[in-house]
């Protein structure tokens, strides 16, 4: 078997089991124990070493404990704490590039949501911390065995090898366009957390995307990864209300990651970089998961998926904005 045949099934398993967990014990926020397995899921190459995961899981454990003590300071001094978080975001923005450790999405959508969620009620913190925890465990959980019975002996998985090692410059103005994207919609959420929460995982999203594109090529990526996410949500949507229960909802979870799967670790060759695929399967996670959640508590879902999708939409033809002007002054700085 292909090492990108293995991988495309590890991302189908796991997050088959991440949603058989999450939705079958009723953890809070379901959905994001879905976001942190796929996230681990398509880290390409081999599973980490022990050191590794211990040294991120002991930052991810100061990136909660930061999170907490932020939300004081973003409710008495909120300029100061917003100052502190875009300070922090940089820097991890500016590690994972360094380091091309693929789960830096993880550590920035932990440290985001914590403050937002405890600026609301701090009494829900824990209910992020767990579903995080929980997806994570499960993400490198079924890396581990997968690799187990199916070694990956080329260290590559997805199209395009290695990730190329990026100099302190360019990682810098990368770190710096990613901050810039996120902040805002930071900002936004405070004002109203159990709106924007979804936003704050989809923006971390986008801001690691307009890191690895350009001017030129950011609205078809950006853009077209979102409405995708949207499509690919439409069509499980749609799929599980003709038989709404938890297995078809495993197994129509399983198919949509089965065809991005495919598309992302290059067993289908596209235009699109498996940054697009993986962008589009984490936008159809936290549309479906949300939607599920209105159905179950009788809202209408139409008119809030529709609401989510424009957000999102809006976010992403803003992250294109964004990097269109950082560009041209990045440019014209470098005439002078």
């Amino acid at each position: 078997m292909h090492q990108a045949d293995k991988a495309v099934l590890r991302l189908a398993i796991g997050l088959g089991l991440a949603v058989l967990a999450a939705y079958g014990l009723a953890l809070p926020a379901p959905f994001l124990v879905c976001v942190m397995a796929v996230i681990v899921l398509c880290k390409p190459g081999p599973p980490i070493s022990f050191l590794k995961a211990v040294v991120i899981a002991l930052v991810l454990a100061a990136l909660l404990a930061a999170g907490v003590l932020m939300v004081p300071i973003l409710e008495n001094y909120a300029l100061t704490g917003v100052l502190l978080t875009g300070a922090v975001l940089y820097g991890l923005f500016f590690w994972g590039l360094r380091s091309g450790n693929p789960l830096t999405m993880i550590l920035l959508i932990s440290f985001l949501l914590i403050p937002v969620v405890g600026v609301a009620d701090q009494a829900l913190i824990h209910m992020i911390i767990a579903p995080i925890a929980v997806g994570i465990g499960i993400g490198a959980l079924v890396n581990g065995v997968s690799h187990a019975f199916f070694p990956d002996n080329s260290g590559l998985t997805k199209k395009g090898g290695a990730l190329p090692v990026i100099n302190r410059e360019t990682a810098s103005w990368i770190a710096l366009r990613g901050t810039l994207v996120v902040i805002p919609v930071f900002v936004l959420a405070l004002t109203n957390p159990s709106f924007y929460l979804a936003a704050i995982m989809k923006t971390v999203a986008l801001g690691q995307q307009a890191g690895s594109t350009n001017a030129r090529s950011a609205g078809r990526e950006l853009v077209g990864s979102t409405l995708m996410g949207g499509w690919l949500a439409a069509l499980v949507w749609i799929g599980l209300s003709l038989w709404p229960n938890l297995w078809m909802l495993i197994l129509w979870m399983v198919a949509a990651a089965l065809w991005t799967g495919a598309r992302l670790f290059g067993v289908k060759i596209t235009v699109f970089p498996p940054s697009f695929w993986s962008n589009a399967l984490i936008t159809m996670l936290i549309l479906l998961g949300p939607a599920i959640e209105d159905s179950a508590n009788g809202k209408d879902v139409f008119k809030a998926s529709a609401t989510r999708i424009c957000l999102f939409v809006g976010i992403a033809l803003y992250a294109w904005g964004m990097v269109w002007v950082l560009e041209r002054w990045h440019a014209s700085r470098s005439e002078t």
